[in-house]
């Protein structure tokens, strides 16, 4: 992406069932909160009353009401039809729905051993829900018999499109495999679901235990005060009282590497946050991620397929790996060669200041940041005391959505939150229907994973009689005590971004949970937050927000004009990064099946090499070893989706400025034809529907400054 990563946490509203029998697990005591729907308003879940102990019983009683619903649908004598089964599917797993939907807000944003252990035990099982239902050959027959008479039934267009999701799912999962080798499946698949429960586990602790630790506050020249401040509380709450900690992003460099003037403290930080999960301890996420390449493709090779990458791509806008292939080798070329241009600038700067040293990665972002001083005379320190992050949030992200949409916002203290920097709102639509909930938890804490992402608590479904209950959570430093939240350009565009996909999901409108919202391929699904994104410049919207947190001022017309010519500026080396990542996910899940466990440094670099893309200042955004989108977050062959997304927002967005901009018309088109659809339609014709005509890569390469 442009300018921050984003994750959205996959919340499967449709729970999967498993083979425990209704005598093997006791009935849920009704003083569980999970027993039935929070009271709470649109059901939000009462964080007040969830113990860590409340999660295993639920998720087990879940399971067992989950079996005898699909026990009921697969039992029954009479004739398969779009009711009798898919309409009771969708229907099915509610307990499990509300306990999974809990555990995936805590275990991401506020998780403890305790709950990290839940969700290590439960990863196999809840695998093993999944193969029950999409493995149980009863429940497919019935499926596929309503699948091949669809074009009979005269179904309204978002049940047809939930047959083909549902069949789809069922083939792509297994369905048609022999018994036997269903049961080889089955334990590919939970012994893959414990991996990736594992290798987050690891990820979280490696990024702490890796914090750079510095004795002396010389050695953070450069930094703020306020940072200094900041890295001195997180040393004394860690247990090094006197000295100063710089905890790690989830990404390769860090922020504060644009700032540091120590070249021996950068280079510390870069290789604690390079190396932090490939050192031979208990956060070694080398061995993890190996097996998992490889029950990958052992898994896409059972099911008839070449690759991971192919199999998983198949209901996706891109459909096949090659494709893929296609479109980032279009963007390569142009990325490395602006990356040439941008080094030897950097170099330059470097040789005129009598350095003495060649360009190394960890110095790239330190004189970039120089550079960008001197040709458009901006520093990010000039542009933070305009984004505070209220002003951002409510006057910024809010108002944009108002000018688009015509919802409202209020901020609301009488509900329970899992931590106490977590925000609460109503939302309501432009007819001032109170239409859902909003939950914004912006800081880093070392119990939160790294990244920023959207998902909901409840999920929209007319069907189920339920409203969206969404939150958005990003890892910005929380400001000492009474600092002033000042955010980065950086942070304010996630803030948007990830508002986006809150849209998304606030719009959904779908009778069927399955199809719901943000429910779609993920290389969709990061077009309505990229799109997002651009109203963040609008001249509308910045001069609502931008304003001086101390004097109340409107950011002068000359730092805007500052911001924007620099908009471009190293923009190879942000692109180049964000390739190398795509294309190591893409070699990873292009692995054939039968090879021996990788030597997961030694094919990194043979990976980025072969793509043209080993070039040492630039390291890929997400090394192998601290990939989450890839390894746990369901990114797996799809991360490229990020690029792809961007090609389509730069087009979509050029369909604004080519029809008046932000206004309310063009919102309710869009809303209309995109934000409302949730996954009711084939995602290229919602495109060309709305757009005209298929995407064109031109105005990405414009926006990059690439063409």
């Amino acid at each position: 992406m442009k300018y921050t990563s984003c994750i959205i946490s996959a919340i499967v509203i449709m729970s999967q069932s498993t083979g425990l029998s209704a005598q093997t697990v006791a009935t849920l005591d009704k003083s569980n909160p999970f027993y039935a729907p929070s009271t709470l308003p649109f059901h939000a879940p009462a964080f007040d009353k969830i113990k860590n102990s409340d999660f295993k019983p639920a998720i087990e009683e879940g399971m067992r009401r989950q079996m005898a619903e699909i026990r009921r649908i697969t039992d029954n004598t009479a004739a398969p039809t779009f009711e009798n089964t898919l309409v009771a599917m969708e229907k099915s797993g509610r307990l499990l729905s509300r306990v999974n939907a809990v555990l995936n807000v805590l275990t991401g944003a506020y998780t403890n051993a305790e709950l990290q252990k839940v969700e290590q035990e439960m990863a196999p099982r809840l695998s093993a829900n999944n193969d029950a239902i999409y493995l149980n050959t009863k429940l497919f027959k019935r499926v596929e018999a309503i699948y091949n008479q669809r074009e009979k039934l005269k179904l309204d267009a978002e049940s047809a499109r939930l047959i083909e999701y549902y069949y789809k799912n069922f083939v792509t999962a297994g369905a048609k495999l022999s018994e036997a080798d269903k049961e080889v499946l089955k334990k590919l698949n939970q012994e893959e679901a414990s991996l990736r429960t594992k290798f987050g586990a690891q990820l979280l602790a490696g990024s702490k235990a890796a914090a750079l630790v510095v004795n002396t506050k010389e050695e953070l020249a450069g930094l703020t005060d306020a940072a200094i401040e900041v890295a001195a509380r997180n040393a004394k709450t860690a247990g090094y009282d006197g000295k100063y900690l710089l905890s790690l992003q989830n990404t390769t460099q860090q922020p504060d590497l644009a700032s540091l003037k120590n070249r021996a403290t950068r280079q510390k930080l870069f290789e604690a946050a390079w190396s932090r999960t490939e050192k031979d301890d208990a956060n070694d996420n080398r061995p993890v991620i190996a097996r998992l390449a490889q029950i990958r493709a052992q898994k896409a090779s059972l099911i008839g397929f070449p690759s991971f990458a192919a199999w998983k791509l198949q209901n996706q806008m891109a459909k096949t790996p090659e494709t893929v292939e296609k479109f980032l080798a279009q963007l390569v070329p142009a990325a490395t060669a602006k990356v040439k241009e941008e080094a030897a600038a950097l170099q330059q700067v470097i040789d005129k200041q009598n350095g003495g040293f060649k360009l190394e990665a960890w110095d790239w972002n330190y004189y970039a940041e120089q550079l960008r001083k001197s040709k458009y005379d901006l520093d990010e320190n000039e542009i933070k005391p305009y984004l505070e992050i209220d002003n951002v949030l409510q006057k910024g992200v809010f108002y944009a959505a108002n000018l688009l949409y015509g919802l409202t916002f209020k901020e609301r203290k009488d509900l329970p939150v899992y931590q106490e920097d977590v925000r609460v709102f109503d939302v309501y639509d432009k007819d001032g229907t109170h239409m859902a909930l909003f939950y914004g938890d912006y800081y880093k804490r070392d119990n939160k994973r790294g990244g920023a992402w959207m998902s909901n608590m409840v999920g929209q479904s007319k069907l189920l009689g339920t409203k969206p209950v969404i939150y958005n959570v990003c890892n910005f430093t929380k400001p000492a005590p009474g600092q002033p939240a000042l955010i980065s350009y950086s942070d304010m565009r996630t803030m948007f971004h990830e508002f986006g996909h809150a849209l998304h999901g606030l719009f959904a409108s779908q009778q069927y949970p399955s199809l719901s919202g943000t429910a779609t391929a993920r290389d969709f699904v990061e077009f309505p937050s990229q799109v997002n994104e651009n109203w963040a410049m609008d001249p509308k919207v910045i001069k609502n927000y931008a304003v001086h947190y101390k004097t109340g001022e409107p950011m002068p017309p000359s730092l805007l004009e500052k911001i924007k010519k620099a908009a471009a500026f190293n923009q190879g080396y942000a692109f180049t990064e964000v390739l190398a990542a795509h294309n190591l996910d893409l070699q990873w899940h292009s692995l054939k099946p039968g090879l021996p466990l990788q030597d997961v440094l030694k094919f990194e670099q043979e990976a980025l090499t072969k793509t043209g893309l080993n070039i040492p200042q630039v390291p890929p955004r997400y090394r192998s070893t601290y990939f989450n989108h890839i390894w746990n977050s369901g990114y797996s062959a799809g991360y490229y989706a990020y690029s792809w997304t961007e090609m389509l927002a730069d087009d979509a967005y050029s369909w604004f400025e080519e029809n008046g901009g932000l206004t309310r018309e063009n919102g309710q088109r869009f809303r209309d034809m995109v934000l409302s659809r949730g996954n009711t339609i084939e995602l290229g014709k919602m495109y060309r529907d709305f757009r005209g005509h298929d995407p064109d890569i031109k105005p990405l390469l414009k926006s990059r400054g690439l063409n």
